[in-house]
């Protein structure tokens, strides 16, 4: 390759080929860049579903996917945050929402002026401030306008059954022109002076030539694990589960607006709820449950009859080098996440969106190849800091899984933030985050964490002031709440699903 890179090859399955496919084809298409996908032979079963935090919108729309007509193909519903539903009594439910907490006051953030007003006998939980959160407690869908946009963020992702999502992706990809192989197995051609990859050799005999290669095999890593450097860091020693359960059953009369994360004695079973069917994820240690048995604990959490049961290992890990050479990683080949918060889809659109940024200006891309790894790095950490906090600090009970949770090798930058919010309330502000600090403090709080103290510059705020803008707020919450359509009836004005 002596010029600028001007063929991409994919090899890959399921959401990230074609999400990868479509998005670079859609972009650098007018750049003169052409896109080959080869699609290898899907992991997903009837039991699988994606769910993916807000800025996948974002990609759809660049995608010319349009929402309702994506809604109606798949069966999918939105969501609003997650749900955690403890063990404890006496625990409260706490919600994960996806939208920001409270507004400023006297022109300082909300938090600290929340805790020192609960120190003072507030009853209103932190998350009562939240119009989304408040919104998915009353069932209800939130359609922005000019007063929310104002009050402060309010977001939303999906629940989209993977099948015919994935179906819906492939057909944007047909649409676009991209051209297709499939292939069971392939083999890899390198280029002996670099051990760059020179080209793709399917199954049926075709060779198929690039100057970027990008592996969105999943965990599997077909492309990544051929590399020059296949080294990776394990997150094990940081999280305890280590074996994942998906099924699926029967829809619930009527779709909640958010996942729900219900605690057990032996791991955490998660609720996706869609218009086709309710998809099923259990978490849990090998250690302490067979497979069999895991089944029954599902079930029981989930309150519902399952089917299509899969059980799949985890191994929670990230590669030292998701760009090497000329090959990049995508999503679960860069990096496999624990299955807490479902951020597969996440990951995937980090690294198509970081790739898009950096794509090579020329035929020599160290340069972008080194940023390429640092800043997904960076971005990959900080969506496992948020996982592990949730084991980190957990109160789920004294012993098993929860307690072996806890005394779980904590990342330094986890026990960083900890210590700050314990002694303050703050959220020690890192680069790269995925999770906005505000979702920190609804993590802790909702943990039973409580914090020492406040910034000591909110105490200038006269008390009544205070008590004036809980109360606006509050009001404003209750009034844009009761406008706001059911999640069901959103739903429905969107037209029938066809996969329900």
């Amino acid at each position: 390759m002596s010029s600028q890179p001007n063929r991409i090859v994919i090899v890959g399955r399921d959401a990230a080929l074609w999400l990868s496919a479509t998005i670079f084809r859609h972009a650098l298409a007018p750049a003169g860049i052409s896109v080959t996908a080869i699609e290898l032979p899907t992991d997903l079963g009837p039991a699988a579903t994606y769910a993916s935090l807000p800025p996948l919108e974002a990609l759809h729309n660049k995608l010319g996917l349009e929402e309702s007509a994506l809604l109606r193909a798949t069966g999918g519903s939105f969501s609003l945050g997650h749900n955690v539903v403890g063990p404890v009594p006496g625990m409260p439910p706490f919600l994960l929402a996806h939208g920001s907490y409270g507004a400023p006051i006297d022109g300082a953030g909300f938090f600290p002026y929340w805790l020192k007003a609960r120190r003072f006998g507030l009853q209103a939980a932190f998350e009562d401030f939240c119009l989304t959160a408040m919104a998915a407690r009353q069932g209800r869908m939130l359609v922005p306008d000019e007063e929310t946009e104002l009050f402060g963020r309010t977001d939303y992702g999906y629940h989209l059954p993977a099948l015919p999502y994935v179906a819906t992706l492939k057909a944007r990809a047909a649409k676009l022109g991209i051209t297709t192989h499939h292939s069971s197995t392939i083999g890899v051609e390198h280029q002996v002076e670099t051990g760059s990859i020179s080209a793709i050799l399917l199954d049926d005999g075709m060779r198929v030539e690039g100057d970027i290669f990008v592996d969105a095999s999943g965990p599997e890593g077909i492309l990544a694990d051929q590399m020059p450097d296949i080294s990776r860091d394990d997150w094990r020693p940081a999280f305890v589960a280590n074996r994942r359960l998906t099924a699926r059953a029967a829809r619930f009369a009527s779709v909640p607006a958010y996942a729900e994360i219900r605690v057990g004695a032996s791991g955490w079973t998660a609720l996706h709820a869609t218009q086709a069917a309710t998809f099923v994820s259990y978490a849990f240690a090998l250690e302490e449950q067979d497979d069999e048995s895991a089944l029954a604990a599902a079930g029981k959490l989930a309150g519902l009859t399952l089917s299509d049961p899969v059980v799949t290992s985890v191994e929670q890990g990230i590669r030292h080098q998701a760009w090497s050479a000329n090959c990049v990683a995508i999503g679960g080949a860069a990096c496999s996440f624990d299955p807490l918060l479902d951020v597969e889809l996440h990951a995937i659109q980090l690294g198509i969106v970081h790739l898009l940024a950096l794509f090579p200006a020329g035929a020599i891309f160290s340069a972008e190849r080194s940023e390429y790894n640092r800043i997904t790095r960076s971005a990959f950490d900080r969506v496992r800091d948020f996982q592990s906090a949730f084991y980190a600090a957990n109160r789920f009970g004294p012993t098993g899984f929860w307690a072996a949770a806890r005394g779980a090798t904590t990342p330094a930058t986890v026990g960083h933030k900890l210590a700050i919010f314990r002694a303050r309330g703050d959220i020690a502000p890192m680069e790269d985050e995925s999770f906005a600090p505000d979702l920190w403090q609804a993590l802790f709080t909702g943990l039973g964490e409580i914090p020492e103290s406040w910034p000591p510059a909110i105490d200038r705020t006269p008390p009544e002031r205070m008590k004036d803008d809980f109360r606006r707020m509050l009001g404003f919450i209750r009034r844009k709440v009761l406008e706001q359509p059911t999640h069901d009836g959103y739903l429905a004005s969107l037209g029938r699903s066809e996969a329900a």
